[in-house]
């Protein structure tokens, strides 16, 4: 094999490494998509909510940045994270904006294998705690619009045990939700993101910054269903940086693009929602090419104010 084909396969591993490490350690802002749909852009009325999501990642390939599917033989890729986390939410006036602060901790998992390269992982544990301190939002007639700070602390075992290193990393988003009837049914939802990684920790490596779009159109159905179609899209718009970055890791930008199902079903008796979402990358770059299961339950704990619609 000669130099070039073994650096190929070096980089597709040692990328696809890195990149289900790091999802299955909780870093779900930036690295596994999919993880809002519907509802990605609305303001949820004042409460206290508990809530429970499972999502998990398979991939088969990776893509490398000229469109071609790295050599890495038999590559099977399988990350999952269980996120438990509570929000709250309050209105300042009658007339001003919410606010709301979250808390999220996940256990995550990474199974990898692959036979040339001869390479298996398979590890769980406690993954970064993602802290959201600040979120605003306005709940207008026919529009909703949010915008918050977050960030994500390494706390994962998995850092611990040489999957990903440690790296703080915050979260800028700017969306909203439009509306086309009076019922609040009948929507469109867009959420973007901007996402900000420091140094890691004990390596010299500085990931590129990215900017990442979710959200769908759907449409609430006898008042007790959500139905519709989501998407998501990244992409990563400065370049990894560091001593330790591998010569053959340079210039390499993560892009991203999916699209795929979603339904919700209303609890009114439990004050809950269960929601269910598959979606598939169409397009991508520099990544491990897949698709994504998110299933999620939220249940409204404390009423605060007007009553959820």
């Amino acid at each position: 094999m000669g130099r070039c084909l073994k650096e190929r396969w070096g980089l597709a591993l040692a990328f696809a490494t890195l990149v289900t490490g790091a999802a299955a350690d909780g870093d779900f802002g930036h690295k596994i998509l999919g993880t809002v749909g519907l509802d990605a852009g609305s303001q949820q009325p004042e409460g206290v909510y508990a809530g429970d999501r499972y999502i998990q990642l398979n991939a088969d390939r990776y893509i490398l940045q000229n469109g071609q599917t790295a050599p890495v033989n038999d590559l099977s890729v399988r990350a999952f994270a269980n996120v438990f986390g509570v929000s709250a939410t309050t209105r300042w006036s009658e007339e001003g904006p919410y606010y709301s602060a979250s808390l999220a901790a996940p256990i995550a998992g990474l199974h990898l294998r692959s036979t040339a390269p001869s390479q298996e992982v398979d590890q769980v544990g406690l993954g970064d705690l993602y802290i959201e301190p600040l979120k605003l939002g306005w709940r207008l007639p026919r529009l909703d619009i949010t915008t918050s700070f977050s960030l994500y602390a390494p706390t994962g075992q998995l850092n611990r045990k040489g999957l990903a290193q440690p790296q703080w990393s915050e979260q800028v988003s700017l969306g909203g939700t439009v509306f086309f009837d009076d019922a609040r049914s009948l929507r469109f939802s867009a959420l973007t993101s901007y996402n900000i990684y420091q140094r890691k920790e004990h390596i010299d490596i500085t990931r590129g910054d990215s900017v990442q779009i979710q959200g769908g159109l759907g449409a609430r159905v006898f008042s007790l269903f959500d139905i519709g179609v989501t998407g998501y899209g990244l992409w990563q718009v400065a370049k990894d940086q560091g001593s330790a970055l591998p010569a053959v890791a340079y210039g390499q930008f993560e892009r991203a693009a999916g699209l795929g199902p979603e339904i919700g079903i209303m609890i009114p008796d439990l004050r809950s929602k269960v929601t269910a979402r598959y979606e598939w990358d169409l397009w991508s770059r520099s990544r491990l090419e897949g698709q994504v299961l998110v299933v999620s339950w939220s249940v409204l704990a404390l009423a605060l104010g007007e009553s959820p619609q």
